[in-house]
């Protein structure tokens, strides 16, 4: 006797051997698209996507303006007391001075001080959490030195002044909450909303 096999009336063969059954119409070969998405791709971008969307927001590790100012001046500071230094040193040597060994202590401990508000400025700019110390330090040495100059007159006006604004200037900048952030001074999140460059900043640009 010669057996017979039943088919599927449109002679498909189904998911679970010969004799499955497709819905209608429905194709067994992969679409292009299916065989070339990986596991975890998902559909891809509609026209329907919001033209309103934020920019991705900057990368962590950005410098903040205020940080770059102090910075700056920071390592402006630092040249300037290196440049009295050596030339101090220069006129040391060169010069007839009453005491030498005065003269000579005198411009290698300002040399010395240049050292400060050099690394400091290097630090900061390098967004180190070690350099807000140094810096904040140098400028409230800075401003009773400004004063100081202030009192004697004559030619160190010209010195005084300068000082003493951007000493403030810089602790202006280092003391505010988007800068303490930016240095890892206090924890993320906690600078004030406004500050540029802080984390209320970067949420609005989310």
């Amino acid at each position: 006797m010669q057996r017979t096999h039943r088919r599927d009336p449109a002679g498909r063969t189904g998911p679970h051997g010969r004799g499955g059954r497709y819905p209608g119409r429905v194709s067994e070969k992969p679409t292009p698209a299916a065989r070339n998405a990986g596991p975890g791709d998902g559909p891809g971008p509609t026209a329907d996507a919001d033209p309103g969307a934020r920019a991705v927001p900057p990368a962590p590790g950005e410098r903040p303006t205020r940080i770059t100012v102090a910075a700056a001046l920071s390592g402006l500071q630092g040249a300037a007391i290196a440049v009295w230094g050596a030339t101090m040193l220069l006129l040391t040597f060169t010069g007839d001075p009453d005491g030498l060994v005065q003269a000579l202590t005198g411009a290698v401990t300002v040399l010395a001080l240049a050292v400060l508000p050099l690394a400091a400025g290097h630090g900061l700019w390098r967004l180190r959490r070690w350099s807000r110390g140094p810096a904040v330090l140098t400028q409230m040495l800075a401003l009773p030195a400004a004063w100081y100059m202030v009192q004697t007159g004559g030619g160190w006006l010209v010195a005084a002044v300068p000082l003493a604004v951007t000493a403030a200037v810089i602790l202006g900048c280092l003391m505010s909450p988007a800068a303490a952030e930016a240095l890892g001074v206090t924890p993320p999140g906690t600078a004030a909303a406004g500050e540029p460059g802080g984390a209320a900043d970067r949420a609005d640009r989310d």
